[in-house]
């Protein structure tokens, strides 16, 4: 019996499918969309918001979860960790907006927020030294959203004037580039089980030979 379970469990991890597509489709929505307002090219924030709860939280989460089955401990932490952020950030903007009431007399310090940003900011840092182990296109992927919560963190602290603002919302709309490309490459490369579109191989000292 315990065999016969065994093996139900290894033809349910190998029918399950490559989740990176969707997982890096969700991201380069949701920056893609969000980079616009740091960018000056749209305005507020309302509108961003079932995009970041929807495609930059729901389907990075979906994808985390499917690689947790998959025993794939990087690409599991990765979209869940970003999945949870963007809800984070979702609920951030509605309480700005009023969609969900705050006391009038709460104290609102958005130092609170930077710091949050410098969480992250850590989190990618070896993060981004995990992505040298799997493709040269995640790997700037990851280093780009070390650069956006860099900026993100000191221009919330009122650091640099717009610089910071205007360099995270470059590096964010780079995150969208990059991310659809790694979605593409994934989607097809997987597809047609060979490389239709080159992601780059890993690197760095402790890559896999």
């Amino acid at each position: 019996m315990a065999d016969a379970r065994e093996t139900n469990a290894v033809k349910a991890l190998q029918a399950t499918a490559n989740p990176s597509p969707l997982g890096l489709f969700g991201l380069a929505i949701v920056t893609l969309v969000a980079s616009t307002q740091k960018l000056g090219i749209t305005e507020g924030t309302v509108n961003i918001i079932p995009w970041a709860i929807f495609l930059g939280a729901a389907a990075q989460l979906l994808a985390g979860f499917m690689d947790y089955r998959l025993n794939n401990t990087f690409g599991a932490t990765a979209f869940s960790g970003y999945g949870f952020f963007w809800l984070g950030v979702a609920m951030t903007w509605m309480m700005g907006n009023g969609i969900i009431a705050m006391n009038p007399a709460a104290v609102v310090d958005t130092s609170q927020l930077a710091f949050a940003f410098l969480g992250y900011l850590i989190f990618t840092l070896y993060m981004t030294l995990g992505a040298m182990g799997t493709s040269k296109v995640l790997f700037v992927i990851f280093f780009l959203i070390d650069i956006l919560f860099l900026g993100l963190f000191v221009s919330i602290l009122g650091v640099g004037g717009v610089f910071w603002k205007y360099l995270a919302g470059c590096a964010e709309m780079g995150i969208a580039i990059f991310s659809f490309y790694g979605s593409a490459a994934n989607l097809l490369n997987t597809h047609y089980g060979k490389t239709v579109l080159p992601a780059g191989k890993a690197f760095g000292p402790w890559a896999m030979k």
